[in-house]
């Protein structure tokens, strides 16, 4: 779960579930060829026969919703295997078909009622979250810690050479730009596209007006009480704009004692020697300010305010990806 658009399957599940009207889970768990979702997409089915979400983008649903409904009556889950054709994955927009398998876990009997409101409480507090189920034992766990790789990298998949199946749940990705400059203008749909939730915050209400930010989160507060506000977690970027140390500071402090995966700060060289100096009499250590990727963005010889936001998504993406 990387985009923007926050899905609620496993929550809609859970409340099919607790009204009485009986739900499952289906999920895609591995796929070959060109495959219309990626591994780890949901599908929930109501006894009722409603659904939220998809496993194939409308391929093979309704198998899926019938193969459901009878493990919703025998209270077992189920694996199932399907070959999309050339012509039914052209109509979903792909170039060729492929095979996914999808698990079906009816809920209370085969997926315990209890391991699933745990997941959605960690969704609801931007907890990553890993659902492990051994497909030989049937034994299933949530973890929030271990895992690294594939949080890092939003990858569900098999354990190597085992049956363990782990499912990553990872709270959308935030960016909070300090600095409703030219660059932020170019930035924000960018990182939108990339599947960002963004905001930007200027005091400055003249560069901080939803007219230069359509349809976007401004905040015109001071950038640490902003900040505050927003909250910075293991999925937030800080990316700070302003040139100006009363405004990038407050913000910088809070950053650096927080877990958001980066932190970029725009400026020459020797603006941010200064800006290292600052930090270092705040009595801020050598570590932490090593966080700061400055000047901001990667080193493409970027020519303007959209060849600049390029080099900051990017570098972001690296670090997202990369660790570093």
């Amino acid at each position: 779960m990387t985009t923007t658009d926050v899905d609620s399957i496993p929550e809609t599940a859970l409340a099919w579930h607790r009204d009485g009207r009986r739900a499952a889970l289906a999920t895609v768990i591995e796929t070959w060829g060109s495959a219309p979702r990626r591994v780890g997409a949901q599908l929930a089915i109501s006894g009722r026969g409603e659904i939220e979400g998809s496993v194939s983008g409308g391929c093979v649903e309704g198998a899926v919703i019938v193969e459901a409904l009878e493990a919703l009556e025998d209270g077992a889950a189920r694996e199932l295997e399907f070959g999309v054709s050339d012509d039914d994955a052209f109509a979903v927009g792909l170039a060729c078909g492929g095979t996914i398998r999808v698990l079906v876990e009816p809920i209370g009997s085969a997926l315990p009622e209890a391991i699933l409101a745990d997941l959605c409480a960690a969704r609801a507090a931007r907890q990553p979250a890993a659902y492990v189920v051994d497909l030989a034992t049937a034994a299933r766990r949530l973890d929030t810690s271990g895992h690294e790789t594939r949080f890092r990298m939003d990858r569900s998949g098999f354990e190597e050479a085992s049956r363990i199946f782990v499912a990553i749940h990872n709270p959308p990705l935030k960016l909070i730009v300090v600095g409703a400059v030219h660059i932020a203008q170019a930035l924000v749909p960018m990182a939108r596209l990339a599947g960002y939730a963004p905001a930007i915050v200027d005091p400055r209400e003249t560069f901080g007006a939803s007219s230069r930010f359509p349809g976007e989160t401004v905040l015109n507060d001071w950038p640490d009480e902003a900040v505050e506000k927003l909250g910075l977690d293991s999925r937030t970027a800080l990316v700070l704009l302003t040139h100006d140390p009363k405004l990038d500071d407050p913000a910088l402090t809070l950053a650096l004692t927080s877990d958001c995966f980066y932190i970029g700060a725009l400026g020459s060289t020797r603006t941010h020697a200064r800006r290292v100096a600052r930090l270092h009499e705040a009595g801020f250590f050598e570590a932490q300010i090593a966080r700061i990727h400055g000047p901001v963005g990667l080193d493409i010889g970027a020519a303007g305010p959209s060849e600049i936001a390029v080099s900051i998504l990017a570098e972001m993406t690296r670090v997202l990806r990369k660790g570093a």
